[in-house]
Protein backbone atom coordinates (compact mmCIF):
# COMPACT_ATOMS: atom_id res chain seq x y z
CA UNK A 1 0.00 0.00 0.00
CA UNK A 2 1.02 3.36 -0.83
CA UNK A 3 0.10 6.51 0.89
CA UNK A 4 0.72 10.46 0.58
CA UNK A 5 -0.34 13.07 3.01
CA UNK A 6 -0.97 16.44 2.46
CA UNK A 7 -0.48 18.88 5.41
CA UNK A 8 0.74 21.72 6.11
CA UNK A 9 2.86 20.16 9.20
CA UNK A 10 4.51 17.13 7.54
CA UNK A 11 6.82 17.25 9.99
CA UNK A 12 4.56 15.88 12.51
CA UNK A 13 4.23 12.44 11.29
CA UNK A 14 8.17 11.61 11.66
CA UNK A 15 8.33 10.34 15.03
CA UNK A 16 4.98 8.99 14.61
CA UNK A 17 5.53 6.50 11.87
CA UNK A 18 8.93 5.87 12.54
CA UNK A 19 8.68 3.85 15.44
CA UNK A 20 7.18 0.52 16.40
CA UNK A 21 4.80 -1.22 13.81
CA UNK A 22 4.89 1.37 11.59
CA UNK A 23 8.42 1.59 10.88
CA UNK A 24 8.48 -1.98 10.47
CA UNK A 25 5.77 -2.26 8.13
CA UNK A 26 7.35 0.53 6.36
CA UNK A 27 11.38 -1.47 6.66
CA UNK A 28 9.29 -4.55 5.30
CA UNK A 29 8.54 -2.49 1.86
CA UNK A 30 4.70 -3.29 3.19
CA UNK A 31 3.75 0.18 3.11
CA UNK A 32 5.10 3.42 1.67
CA UNK A 33 4.85 6.88 3.43
CA UNK A 34 4.93 10.00 1.80
CA UNK A 35 4.00 13.46 2.27
CA UNK A 36 3.29 16.54 0.35
CA UNK A 37 3.88 20.30 1.93
CA UNK A 38 0.53 22.31 1.30
CA UNK A 39 2.70 25.23 1.86
CA UNK A 40 5.13 24.33 -1.53
CA UNK A 41 1.33 24.84 -3.68
CA UNK A 42 0.05 28.50 -1.54
CA UNK A 43 0.04 31.11 -4.04
CA UNK A 44 1.84 34.36 -4.55
CA UNK A 45 5.60 35.41 -2.61
CA UNK A 46 4.26 34.22 0.50
CA UNK A 47 2.72 30.86 -0.60
CA UNK A 48 -1.18 31.94 0.80
CA UNK A 49 -2.75 28.98 1.66
CA UNK A 50 -6.17 30.56 3.40
CA UNK A 51 -8.45 33.32 3.20
CA UNK A 52 -11.24 34.82 5.20
CA UNK A 53 -14.48 33.10 4.32
CA UNK A 54 -17.54 34.51 2.56
CA UNK A 55 -20.71 35.16 4.54
CA UNK A 56 -18.59 36.25 7.19
CA UNK A 57 -17.46 33.92 10.89
CA UNK A 58 -14.27 33.62 12.81
CA UNK A 59 -11.10 32.17 11.39
CA UNK A 60 -9.58 31.33 8.05
CA UNK A 61 -10.50 28.95 5.74
CA UNK A 62 -8.20 27.08 3.74
CA UNK A 63 -8.15 27.60 0.29
CA UNK A 64 -9.08 25.72 -3.24
CA UNK A 65 -6.03 26.55 -5.52
CA UNK A 66 -3.55 24.88 -2.86
CA UNK A 67 -5.70 21.86 -2.42
CA UNK A 68 -7.16 21.62 -5.89
CA UNK A 69 -2.99 21.33 -6.84
CA UNK A 70 -1.63 19.31 -3.77
CA UNK A 71 -4.23 16.59 -4.64
CA UNK A 72 -3.58 16.26 -8.05
CA UNK A 73 -0.01 15.96 -7.96
CA UNK A 74 -0.30 13.26 -5.77
CA UNK A 75 -2.71 11.88 -8.35
CA UNK A 76 0.34 11.99 -10.90
CA UNK A 77 2.39 9.73 -8.10
CA UNK A 78 -0.57 7.40 -7.09
CA UNK A 79 -3.17 7.58 -10.10
CA UNK A 80 -5.58 5.02 -8.51
CA UNK A 81 -5.78 5.93 -5.15
CA UNK A 82 -8.51 7.20 -2.83
CA UNK A 83 -8.46 10.83 -1.52
CA UNK A 84 -9.78 10.60 2.31
CA UNK A 85 -10.55 13.85 3.36
CA UNK A 86 -9.87 14.22 7.40
CA UNK A 87 -13.27 16.15 8.91
CA UNK A 88 -15.49 16.68 11.86
CA UNK A 89 -18.11 16.17 9.43
CA UNK A 90 -17.17 12.77 8.04
CA UNK A 91 -18.22 9.54 8.29
CA UNK A 92 -17.33 8.01 11.65
CA UNK A 93 -14.66 6.23 11.32
CA UNK A 94 -14.68 2.37 13.16
CA UNK A 95 -12.77 -0.86 13.12
CA UNK A 96 -14.95 -2.18 10.59
CA UNK A 97 -14.13 1.11 8.09
CA UNK A 98 -9.99 -0.14 9.17
CA UNK A 99 -10.75 -3.50 8.20
CA UNK A 100 -12.50 -2.94 4.71
CA UNK A 101 -9.95 -0.43 3.89
CA UNK A 102 -7.12 -2.86 4.91
CA UNK A 103 -8.15 -5.72 3.12
CA UNK A 104 -8.50 -3.59 -0.43
CA UNK A 105 -5.17 -2.62 0.07
CA UNK A 106 -5.96 0.24 -2.23
CA UNK A 107 -3.47 3.34 -2.02
CA UNK A 108 -4.04 6.56 -0.32
CA UNK A 109 -4.19 10.13 -0.60
CA UNK A 110 -5.43 11.79 2.92
CA UNK A 111 -5.83 15.62 2.91
CA UNK A 112 -5.15 17.24 6.79
CA UNK A 113 -7.50 20.24 7.05
CA UNK A 114 -6.61 23.25 9.38
CA UNK A 115 -7.59 26.52 10.26
CA UNK A 116 -11.33 27.23 10.83
CA UNK A 117 -11.70 24.26 7.78
CA UNK A 118 -11.64 24.33 4.50
CA UNK A 119 -13.46 25.50 0.89
CA UNK A 120 -15.93 23.06 0.70
CA UNK A 121 -15.40 22.84 -3.40
CA UNK A 122 -12.51 20.76 -2.47
CA UNK A 123 -14.85 17.49 -1.73
CA UNK A 124 -15.19 17.13 -5.21
CA UNK A 125 -12.05 15.75 -5.79
CA UNK A 126 -12.81 13.70 -2.24
CA UNK A 127 -13.50 9.76 -2.41
CA UNK A 128 -14.91 9.48 1.79
CA UNK A 129 -14.81 12.10 4.37
CA UNK A 130 -13.78 10.17 7.60
CA UNK A 131 -13.99 11.77 11.36
CA UNK A 132 -12.27 9.78 14.00
CA UNK A 133 -15.17 10.86 16.62
CA UNK A 134 -17.38 13.86 17.64
CA UNK A 135 -14.41 16.52 18.96
CA UNK A 136 -12.50 18.95 17.44
CA UNK A 137 -8.72 18.77 17.54
CA UNK A 138 -6.72 21.17 15.95
CA UNK A 139 -6.00 19.95 12.43
CA UNK A 140 -6.17 16.64 10.26
CA UNK A 141 -2.87 15.01 10.96
CA UNK A 142 -3.76 13.43 14.53
CA UNK A 143 -6.80 12.24 12.90
CA UNK A 144 -4.18 10.96 10.04
CA UNK A 145 -2.26 9.50 12.25
CA UNK A 146 -5.12 7.57 14.02
CA UNK A 147 -6.68 6.00 10.24
CA UNK A 148 -2.88 4.95 8.65
CA UNK A 149 -1.75 3.36 12.10
CA UNK A 150 -5.34 1.62 12.33
CA UNK A 151 -5.00 0.43 8.81
CA UNK A 152 -1.75 -0.54 8.17
CA UNK A 153 -1.45 -2.39 11.42
CA UNK A 154 -3.79 -4.81 9.74
CA UNK A 155 -2.08 -5.03 6.28
CA UNK A 156 -1.00 -8.87 6.22
CA UNK A 157 2.85 -9.17 7.70
CA UNK A 158 2.35 -6.25 9.69
CA UNK A 159 1.41 -7.79 13.00
CA UNK A 160 1.67 -11.46 14.25
CA UNK A 161 -2.39 -11.71 14.09
CA UNK A 162 -5.23 -9.77 14.37
CA UNK A 163 -5.66 -8.08 17.19
CA UNK A 164 -9.18 -6.84 18.76
CA UNK A 165 -9.41 -2.75 18.74
CA UNK A 166 -11.97 -0.49 21.01
CA UNK A 167 -14.00 1.77 18.87
CA UNK A 168 -16.01 4.41 21.19
CA UNK A 169 -19.07 5.63 19.72
CA UNK A 170 -21.44 8.70 20.60
CA UNK A 171 -25.12 7.79 21.25
CA UNK A 172 -26.21 11.98 21.12
CA UNK A 173 -27.20 13.55 18.07
CA UNK A 174 -24.73 16.89 17.06
CA UNK A 175 -25.42 19.17 14.65
CA UNK A 176 -22.05 19.94 12.79
CA UNK A 177 -21.25 22.78 10.06
CA UNK A 178 -22.59 23.79 7.24
CA UNK A 179 -20.63 24.24 4.04
CA UNK A 180 -18.17 26.91 3.69
CA UNK A 181 -16.07 28.66 0.98
CA UNK A 182 -13.79 31.70 0.17
CA UNK A 183 -11.99 33.11 -2.89
CA UNK A 184 -12.07 33.01 -5.73
CA UNK A 185 -16.32 32.99 -6.03
CA UNK A 186 -15.97 30.64 -9.38
CA UNK A 187 -12.94 28.17 -9.53
CA UNK A 188 -13.02 25.76 -12.25
CA UNK A 189 -16.87 26.11 -13.02
CA UNK A 190 -17.64 25.64 -9.44
CA UNK A 191 -19.67 28.68 -7.61
CA UNK A 192 -19.75 29.83 -4.39
CA UNK A 193 -23.40 29.68 -3.74
CA UNK A 194 -24.71 33.64 -4.12
CA UNK A 195 -26.83 34.20 -0.98
CA UNK A 196 -23.25 34.03 0.73
CA UNK A 197 -21.98 36.57 -1.41
CA UNK A 198 -24.99 39.37 -0.94
CA UNK A 199 -24.30 40.47 2.48
CA UNK A 200 -27.44 39.50 3.69
CA UNK A 201 -26.55 38.61 7.22
CA UNK A 202 -30.22 37.21 8.23
CA UNK A 203 -30.31 34.90 4.49
CA UNK A 204 -26.99 33.69 5.14
CA UNK A 205 -27.67 32.26 8.40
CA UNK A 206 -31.08 30.78 7.17
CA UNK A 207 -28.82 29.30 4.40
CA UNK A 208 -26.82 27.69 6.95
CA UNK A 209 -29.45 26.69 9.24
CA UNK A 210 -30.83 24.70 6.76
CA UNK A 211 -27.58 23.02 5.54
CA UNK A 212 -26.20 22.04 8.76
CA UNK A 213 -26.13 18.32 8.90
CA UNK A 214 -27.75 16.43 11.98
CA UNK A 215 -25.41 13.35 12.78
CA UNK A 216 -26.90 10.60 14.94
CA UNK A 217 -25.81 6.85 16.10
Amino acid sequence: MNIIIISLFPEMFTNVFNISMLRKAQDKKIVDIDYLNLREFGLGRHHQVDDIPYGGGDGMLLKPEPLFAAIEAAKIKLPLAKVYLMTPRGKKFNQSIATQIAKANQDMIIICGHYEGYDERVTKLVDEQISIGNYIVTGGEIPAMVLVDSIVRLLPGVLGGQQSAVIESFANGQTLEFPQYTRPPIYRNLRVPKVLLNGNHAKIKDWRDRHSKKIKE
